[in-house]
């Protein structure tokens, strides 16, 4: 039986729009990942449906009188019975649009985090910076995810995401530089200097923005999009009409997130002086395009940053760099408590 007392608790929890992300490390001293691709798909609760889906081996919740298939098996299933998912999440935020979203939450994020190791067990949980482009409030959003961890036995925290990925990233530089987080949902920036942010902040643009643009210029659902870009795209060699408009709008994409970055660096009070160039990190679901990074350079080649740069990379594990860093927090909060 492992030694507790080998254990650091706390746990990170990434609340994406399109995937959800726990994080926690076990006695060993590794860090244990759980994803589940945050959709469901609400079913008859009926007899024959029962025996379907126990005949498809697909597992299912029931709750208030009515049945969900969550996950990736609602992914799944969407497919082989070609209907649409439902998301509890929209534009980085809990969807005002979706009656069932919380309760759905609330099932999904216990399916990957698990009951607390002991009472009160710290998570940190990632949040939106303010968006700049939209009057979108995060303040709600934290006042309900503050809820279902405090439901589930947790003592929750919540972390900008830009800020995690600097926790994830940005170790060997002090935790000094800039961490994108480019979701499905939102783009989340944060500028820190040694751990501490000085400037972050969202966009409400993300690969939603992008499967939206190409849908509507291609004449295509953005679910085909989707598939397209997901499958495997080259944004710098692109090989059909498809691929060619979602590398124009990563382009564009990539270019209003720099340019934002640069004109907030200009107007800011109190921006720090970095003694030295620093890097920027790219993580998250949308960064993992073929290319992807080589597509930054490229762009960020035609502008004139205000500060000197080291260097443009993507995180060493994109899509779980967010998750990865708030459970870095939370080791970090469980070890100053316990000094």
């Amino acid at each position: 039986m492992a030694n507790e007392s080998t254990i650091q608790y706390g746990k990170g929890l990434d609340i994406g729009t399109v995937n959800l992300v726990a994080a926690e490390q076990n006695e060993k001293g590794e860090v244990v990942l759980r994803l589940k691709r945050n959709v469901f798909m609400d079913v008859p609760m009926d007899v024959p449906t029962k025996n379907m889906l126990t005949k498809l081996n697909v597992p299912y919740v029931v709750q208030n009188k009515r049945m969900y298939v969550l996950g990736d098996h609602a992914f799944e299933l969407a497919n082989v019975l070609n209907k649409p998912t439902r998301r509890p999440m929209k534009d980085g935020l809990i969807s005002p649009k979706e009656a069932d979203a919380l309760g759905v939450m609330k099932l999904l994020i216990s399916s990957i985090l698990g009951e607390p190791r002991t009472k009160g067990e710290i998570c940190y949980y990632s949040v939106p910076g303010d968006p700049i482009d939209s009057d979108m409030s995060v303040i709600y959003h934290k006042d309900l995810f503050d809820a279902v961890l405090k439901q589930l036995g947790y003592t929750p925290h919540h972390i900008v995401e830009g800020h995690a990925i600097v926790y994830a990233e940005l170790a060997e530089e002090d935790f000094s530089g800039i961490g994108i987080s480019c979701g499905g949902g939102m783009f989340n920036i944060c500028v820190a200097y040694k751990s501490m942010p000085a400037l972050f902040f969202s966009t409400s643009r993300g690969g939603d923005w992008i499967d939206n643009n190409v849908a509507t210029v291609l004449g295509i659902k953005p679910a085909k999009a989707s598939f397209i870009k997901e499958k495997g795209v080259d944004l710098m060699k692109p090989k059909t009409r498809e691929e060619d408009a979602i590398s124009i709008y990563y382009r564009n994409l990539i270019n209003y997130t720099l340019t934002n970055i640069k004109e907030r660096f200009v107007a800011a009070e109190n921006m720090p002086s970095f003694p030295d160039p620093i890097p920027i990190v790219f993580s998250g679901g949308t960064s993992m395009a073929g290319n992807f990074i080589e597509l930054v350079r490229a762009v960020f080649k035609e502008m004139e940053f205000p500060i000197a740069v080291k260097e443009l990379r993507l995180a060493s594990d994109p899509l779980n760099a967010t998750a990865k860093g708030a459970l870095t927090a939370a080791l970090l909060e469980g070890a100053q408590t316990q000094s």
